[in-house]
């Protein structure tokens, strides 16, 4: 099946490609439906999903095959189901997040489509936003893109603005990307950056549930000089 035979979209609208692969006799077309999180946190997506899917024609069991697999937070286990989907020989994966990488190492021939990505051609899934290329595509919400002006605009709200912090978790590569984006801005400006770093979320738990070596005084995100 080529990528633009279909286009599957969360939220806004959902797809399943007119035409698929040939199919073993009684094999229906198959999903694979990666979820970084949990199902209670991704239910709302999945219903969604779901529902468009229905609309279209496509009934989860009757028409098409769903296989869920639930990464519960835990990034290492993205490339364990990736590589599970493809030994299923699923037609498309579905998937989100730093999930996407993963899938796209496991895979060059199967479709994927991801949900909302935040900076799709700086992470290296696609060529471009108009000529993907590949067999990776989906929505981005462009947020590396607009980092830079949104710092402009706030500039233009807070003339005074010469110091900025920047609250990131660095474990996650958009989120990377996104702050290098604000840091190349602000230099433009004239001004100046202090990154804070977030490994883990105990980092950000109360002062009183974290010793006194891994206390941080976290300041203002901005400030007049």
């Amino acid at each position: 099946m080529r990528r633009r035979e279909f286009i599957t979209l969360l939220g806004g609208a959902a797809a399943w490609p007119v035409t698929v692969r040939a199919q073993q006799p009684g094999k229906l077309p198959t999903i694979g439906f990666l979820g970084t999180s949990t199902p209670s946190g991704w239910s709302q997506w999945t219903a969604a999903f779901m529902q468009r899917l229905r609309e279209l024609g496509w009934i989860e069991d009757r028409t098409v095959t769903v296989e869920y697999r639930w990464a519960e937070g835990r990034s290492d286990r993205h490339a364990e189901f990736a590589v599970e989907f493809v030994r299923l020989k699923v037609d498309v994966i579905v998937t989100g997040g730093n999930a996407v990488p993963a899938v796209k190492r496991a895979t060059s021939t199967i479709p994927i489509v991801f949900t909302l990505g935040a900076d799709p051609v700086g992470a290296g899934l696609v060529a471009s936003l108009s000529r993907p290329g590949g067999n990776v595509t989906g929505l981005s919400v462009q947020r590396t893109d607009i980092a830079g002006k949104r710092l402009e605009i706030l500039r233009e709200v807070l003339p005074g603005l010469h110091r900025l912090a920047i609250l990131a978790n660095v474990d996650f590569p958009d989120s990377v990307r996104e702050m290098g984006e604000v840091e190349a801005t602000a230099r433009t400006l004239g001004i100046a950056v202090a990154k804070l770093e977030i490994r883990g979320a105990r980092i950000l738990s109360p002062p009183s549930k974290r010793s006194r070596t891994t206390r941080m005084h976290f300041m203002s995100a901005a400030t007049r000089s």
